[in-house]
């Protein structure tokens, strides 16, 4: 049996971590991070391994001006301080990859290609599920996060993906926490008010 992870990394990913980040230091994050980043978070399963998840990394202040129109205004300034601000999108054509992504099946791409309906189900929820891999990969790698959704998915749209096909899905700002500067955390449901066991 693989030995389980510490207390300590476990408090790093989930149980200590923030997903509220609002003040940032100011302190780079370096290009080689993002790689990094990228190469850890790209490990986490997805079906049919069609990793529909396509990141624009926003550092310089001309991307995050142009950012600013769709931002609402509570995300506006704590955005603009971020190192980094994240557009995690999907590829709407994510099944052009599948020959090299799923060569294990050559018909997989007519699975999308024949429903535009099971394609677009597939590419939110999996290009979702690596947003959130993205999140715990960052914590992995000493990041804090600052994930939103408050903008406007069709601004966004229209300034960084005007062909259409990448569609965002939410913002993740990253950085360097400004250390006390969130209330104390919200409780959460127990085992019994959100699982059952059948």
């Amino acid at each position: 049996m693989p030995e389980l992870p510490s207390d300590a990394v476990l408090d790093t990913l989930l149980r200590e971590a923030r997903g509220t980040q609002n003040a940032w230091q100011d302190r780079a994050v370096d290009d080689a991070l993002l790689h990094r980043l990228y190469d850890l978070f790209r490990w986490g399963p997805t079906s049919a391994n069609c990793s529909p998840a396509r990141v624009l990394f926003l550092k310089s202040r001309d991307a995050k001006e142009r950012l600013g129109p769709a931002l609402s205004a509570n995300n506006l300034d704590k955005t603009m301080a971020a190192p980094v601000t994240a557009i995690v999108a999907y590829d709407t054509r994510f099944y052009d990859f599948l020959p090299k992504l799923f060569p294990r099946n050559p018909a997989a791409k007519s699975w999308f290609t024949s429903s535009p309906a099971f394609a677009a189900e597939t590419a939110f929820r999996n290009g979702t599920l690596q947003g959130a891999y993205l999140i715990i990969a960052a914590r992995a790698l000493g990041l804090d996060c600052g994930a939103m959704s408050g903008f406007k998915n069709a601004v966004v749209d229209q300034e960084f993906f005007p062909d259409g096909r990448l569609k965002s899905n939410f913002l993740c700002n990253l950085g360097y926490a400004v250390p006390g500067g969130l209330p104390p955390r919200d409780p959460r449901l127990s085992f019994d008010e959100a699982c059952q066991i059948l």
